[in-house]
């Protein structure tokens, strides 16, 4: 049909057929015509799953990469970090679970396709957090063809709101990487240090823009809503705290936000719920559940995405075992962690890690600073004690045994750990009986080098950054030809990497306000990330513009 071309029917039944069918047809066609054409995906490479128990809700990566087109036409966008399709159906329709992925970090902003499950409550030992005054028992199943919904034109739930939102964001980022550098009269990412400067950049402005997150009230302190801010664990108070006095991320009206923040602090809890040498982990785990089995009860986002856009924050060593006190909590929510071992579950593709900064005056002052290269004559230092499986291979090869490396069990009196470090080319920071250590963060602070030596560690925001490029990552193996490997790179390298060290400490520096791009936003920008990987279905309650 069509060029103005007349077609007349008989008056058969079968032509009465045919003029019902045709212009259903052409509507078809016209409807389809008016989506966004983001749903156009791509086989990668297979990844292995761990192997964890089968019943549970976890976020799977599979073999498919999504290539959403720019609105209104243009460049696919291939944005290669797993990414999260949430749906909303019966229980019937929930499918079997598989593990979650634990493998090095990505390069950044990368999108793949990833399950979000419903766990076997059967088969696991834990509450069934479902609102009991709600009448729907909703559960997650995945969308099979993992297509993006088309989007109801001026018709939509808050939710479809965000999402349309986040999807915008994803494009934008997208355009960044061949675009030009948006200015900024603050700091603008650039040089090797990030993976995709021009990428980070536009992430950062477009979080600045619309990220919004939803801290759940409940809940009393110390244990809630409260951390400690003067310790080796003082990242976990001083993001709650910061949060809770947040105007600019933080919102009050929970339809309004991307993620939702669980306030509970595991070195509080150690503190005041654990029983000391009791060896009994159950009283955290009953806290934990309690808490979200509270707020599953009484707002509908938890069970909305099992979890999915839900996230907890612990810088203490048992962040990560308080997390599996619920299948849903360790599977799918956003947990992000300083002991960020995908060894014990860490999982890059959905979980942050975020650097461990031991704070004992709560404050900055006298901590960040260090000379020039030039005046650094010492190659290498440490000190610590002795814990873990790396830190005895490091002394047993190199304390006392040469000047230029200099190891230590324990200074000399009246010799300052800070002065060392600052007389120092490279810091070396084993891990000890965790992988994470304040000791890279001190480096930063100093001017130094960091040297990490860890086995299964995610080091921070290493989504944007490219730590290689300032850092020197070795493996315990290359620990008794340590002095080779330092001494073979090259003064002019060296300089190189150390003028990078002060250009991204920024990026762990605590700030009291926080300051744009500081380490409280690096955090907030790593969770935003994730965000950004997972799209959440609900088809209740549609209103109109």
């Amino acid at each position: 049909m069509g060029d103005g071309n007349k077609i007349s029917f008989s008056c058969s039944s079968s032509m009465k057929i045919l003029c019902c069918i045709v212009p259903l047809v052409v509507t078809s066609l016209f409807v389809s015509n008016l989506v966004p054409k983001n749903s156009s995906w791509v086989s990668t490479s297979s990844l292995p799953s761990s192997s964890d128990d089968e019943s549970s809700p976890s976020l799977n990566t599979s073999t498919e990469t999504l290539n959403a087109e720019v609105e209104g036409g243009g460049e696919p966008v291939d944005l290669r970090r797993p990414r999260v399709v949430v749906d909303v159906h019966s229980v019937g329709d929930a499918l079997s679970a598989e593990a979650v992925v634990s493998r090095a970090a990505a390069p950044p902003l990368a999108v793949e396709t990833v399950r979000v499950q419903e766990v076997n409550e059967t088969q696991e030992t834990t509450v069934n957090i479902t609102p009991s005054e709600s009448p729907i028992n909703d559960t997650v199943a995945v969308n099979d063809t993992l297509h993006l919904k088309p989007r109801k034109a001026r018709v939509g739930t808050n939710l479809d709101k965000l999402e349309t939102g986040l999807w915008r964001a994803r494009v934008a980022i997208k355009e960044a990487r061949n675009g030009n550098q948006l200015p900024d009269p603050g700091y603008v990412p650039i040089g090797p240090m990030y993976w995709d400067a021009k990428a980070f950049h536009r992430s950062y402005l477009e979080m600045e823009k619309q990220f919004k997150i939803f801290v759940y009230p409940e809940g009393e302190p110390p244990v809630f809503h409260d951390g400690p801010c003067k310790s080796i664990y003082s990242m976990e108070g001083n993001f709650i705290h910061k949060l809770d006095l947040d105007s600019k991320f933080q919102t009050k009206d929970p339809e309004k936000a991307h993620v939702f923040y669980l306030p509970f602090s595991v070195a509080r809890m150690v503190q005041f719920v654990y029983v000391r040498d009791s060896h009994d982990f159950g009283p955290i785990k009953r806290t934990v559940i309690d808490y979200v089995e509270l707020i599953a009860r009484k707002y509908p986002y938890w069970n909305r995405s099992l979890g999915a856009d839900h996230f907890m924050l612990s810088c203490h060593d048992w962040g990560p075992e308080a997390s599996f006190s619920l299948p849903y909590l360790h599977k799918n929510s956003i947990r992000a962690l300083c002991n960020a071992n995908t060894s014990e579950k860490f999982n890059p593709i959905k979980d942050v890690s975020m650097p461990e900064i031991n704070l004992q005056t709560g404050k900055l002052k006298g901590l960040v600073g260090g000379p020039s290269p030039s005046r650094r004559p010492i190659l290498a230092f440490f000190a610590g004690g002795v814990h873990g499986p790396i830190r005895p291979v490091l002394l047993e090869h190199w304390e006392n045994k040469d000047e230029d490396i200099r190891v230590h069990k324990y200074l000399p009196k009246g010799v300052s750990y800070y002065d060392m470090m600052r007389k120092s080319k490279y810091c070396i920071c084993p891990s000890g009986y965790e992988v994470a250590s304040p000791r890279i963060v001190e480096a930063l602070y100093n001017g130094c080098v960091p040297v990490l030596i860890s086995v299964s560690y995610v080091p921070p925001f290493s989504d944007v950054l490219n730590w290689k490029s300032f850092a020197v990552v070795l493996s315990v193996d290359d620990i008794p030809n340590l002095k080779n490997i330092l001494t073979g790179i090259s003064t002019r390298q060296y300089i190189r990497m150390q003028r990078r060290v002060l250009q991204v400490r920024r990026h762990f520096v605590f700030n009291s306000p926080p300051k744009r791009f500081d380490v409280f936003h690096m955090i907030l920008h790593s969770i935003w990330l994730r965000r950004l990987n997972v799209e959440i279905k609900d088809d209740h309650e549609v209103v109109t513009n």
